[in-house]
């Protein structure tokens, strides 16, 4: 188990690395990352670093989760329906389910949506849905989405995703393969206009998914 004080440090070097939601960084703060990670690991779970999960995936850093979901929000208190493709350990899914009325995750290694599930079931956060499956077409019966969230990187963006937000809705994720570079995409009544925000580097998107 980890203090609230090691869990306050995190949130201030949040802060400090230019988080500026008090929304994102409250639900940081509250939510359990250690159970995210295996036991083993959990006395490093409140660090601001990624971690292995198994099967050659990792659960971000506190600062890409928060950045991510402090980008989708755009500003918002909440969002309607959110899309996540890649549920990995479920930590941004947990993180997305405070913040969203519904939230469609996809992932393609059961072993890990196996888990999750489980953690969202001990954590009674029921307004998540999951299926086990390649995301590279989104979640077409559920759409359209106010936001999509990916945590893998595409050579270039899927169309499906595009298709699949709403007006007004979000796009983040990474692009790239040697070089990778976070963008966020939003659909407007003209189009689609896209912020390049910062390099990253995250796991390759496979057959459009993780």
């Amino acid at each position: 188990m980890t203090s609230l004080r090691t869990r306050a440090r995190l949130i201030e070097a949040l802060r400090a690395q230019g988080i500026r939601s008090d929304l994102v960084l409250e639900i940081m703060k509250e939510l359990p990352r250690h159970r995210f990670v295996d036991e083993a690991l959990a006395s490093r779970a409140y660090e601001n670093t990624s971690l292995p999960i198994g099967f050659s995936q990792t659960i971000s850093s506190p600062y890409m989760v928060a950045r991510m979901t402090e980008t989708l929000l755009q500003g918002r208190q909440s969002l309607g329906r959110v899309l996540e493709i890649g549920t990995g350990s479920g930590y941004q899914t947990a993180i997305l389910a405070r913040l969203a009325d519904a939230v469609y995750t996809i992932e393609r290694i059961d072993a890990l949506l196996t888990r999750a599930r489980w953690r969202f079931h001990r954590l009674r956060l029921l307004n998540i849905t999951t299926r086990h499956g390649d995301g590279a077409n989104g979640w077409p019966e559920q759409a359209p989405f106010d936001g999509i969230i990916a945590a893998a990187a595409p050579a270039e963006i899927p169309v499906s995703f595009l298709h699949q937000l709403a007006l007004g809705g979000r796009l983040v994720m990474p692009r790239g393969t040697a070089t990778q570079t976070l963008l966020a995409i939003t659909r407007t009544p003209e189009g689609y206009v896209q912020e390049e925000l910062e390099p990253v580097t995250f796991v390759p998107m496979l057959s459009g998914d993780r």
